[in-house]
């Protein structure tokens, strides 16, 4: 284990990248994520015994987004859905995130877990398996990050299926083309109320801790095999801040996952798993604070996978 002081290293990032805070903007597409305060930020670490560390917003609930798709695909691999790979590829796509482009070329089958497309491939086999896709993921991220008040947002499920016209042709497509089991409006709705979930820094952090811990749960029980808890954090490195996710290895040097509420989770395997949150967004969909943030940690600390 590292003796790294990571109260004082947060606290650090945080007055070095201060003048990032405010920069980009909060994703104006869905109404209910448009008037977040741009300024807001916050960074937490958990480390791989569950102590917490934080600064600024780090206990304010935010809305998580596409970071669930990490929580989504791990759900789906531990209820055994190991042919899910037959329909949802792991390589970068290189295009926006809710593209339409690459499911023509490749007959259905997304490029990856994190684009839009395969989130809902993930989110269809999970719903299958389980009968209850948001129900199985809200109440695995309650146990997980200890804390029973982490819900869905009605107001932004709402606003999502109410602007969700791209994701509702992505999944047409994909049934289509046979690669979609259950009902699109069902899959639909899962989806739209699994991205609603809000939590904090501190909650996501704890949540994703079974990826630091090469698969075991917070109750020491096995979620995935260590070559799975592998699979998964690569798959976050190549492809979860959606087409910058090289500039994001670049510079970081760590697996994480973006949302466009402005929350990055990231995973140091072995020590810890952090996530910092703030709403500015650059051209790509992720926090312009958020990668500076985690940039400048990987900076002071030297800690990174590479």
């Amino acid at each position: 284990m590292t003796d790294t002081d990571y109260q004082a290293v947060l606290e650090e990032v945080a007055a070095d990248i201060a003048p990032r805070i405010g920069q980009g903007r909060p994703a104006g597409y869905i109404p209910a994520l448009a008037d977040v305060d741009p300024r807001r930020f916050g960074m937490a670490l958990a480390d791989v015994d569950g102590q917490v560390y934080g600064v600024g917003d780090w206990g304010e609930p935010f809305s998580t987004q596409s970071i669930t798709k990490v929580f989504t695909l791990a759900l789906a691999l531990a209820h055994g859905g190991h042919n899910l790979w037959q329909h949802v590829g792991r390589e970068p796509s290189g295009n926006p995130f809710n593209s339409l482009v690459q499911l023509e070329y490749e007959n259905g089958i997304p490029r990856n877990p994190f684009i839009n497309a395969g989130a809902l491939v993930v989110t269809d086999r999970l719903l299958g398996m389980t009968g209850d896709a948001r129900g199985a993921l809200l109440e695995f991220l309650r146990a997980e990050s200890g804390n029973e008040a982490v819900d869905f947002a009605p107001h932004v499920a709402e606003s999502e299926a109410a602007h969700g016209e791209r994701n509702a042709a992505l999944a047409y497509f994909m049934a289509s083309c046979g690669n979609m089991l259950n009902p699109v409006p069902a899959v639909l709705d899962h989806y739209f109320w699994q991205c609603s979930i809000e939590m904090s820094c501190g909650d996501l952090a704890l949540a994703g801790r079974f990826l630091a811990r090469h698969g075991l749960r917070a109750d020491g029980s096995r979620l995935l095999s260590s070559s799975e808890a592998k699979q998964v954090n690569a798959i976050m490195l190549t492809c979860g801040t959606y087409d910058a996710a090289g500039n994001f290895a670049y510079r970081v040097g760590l697996p994480g996952k973006s949302g466009i509420g402005g929350g990055i989770i990231a995973v140091l395997p072995g020590y810890a798993t952090l996530c910092v949150w703030s709403p500015g967004l650059d051209e790509h969909g992720n926090s312009v604070a958020g990668v500076a943030a985690l940039d400048r940690f990987t900076t002071l600390t030297g800690l990174s996978v590479f």
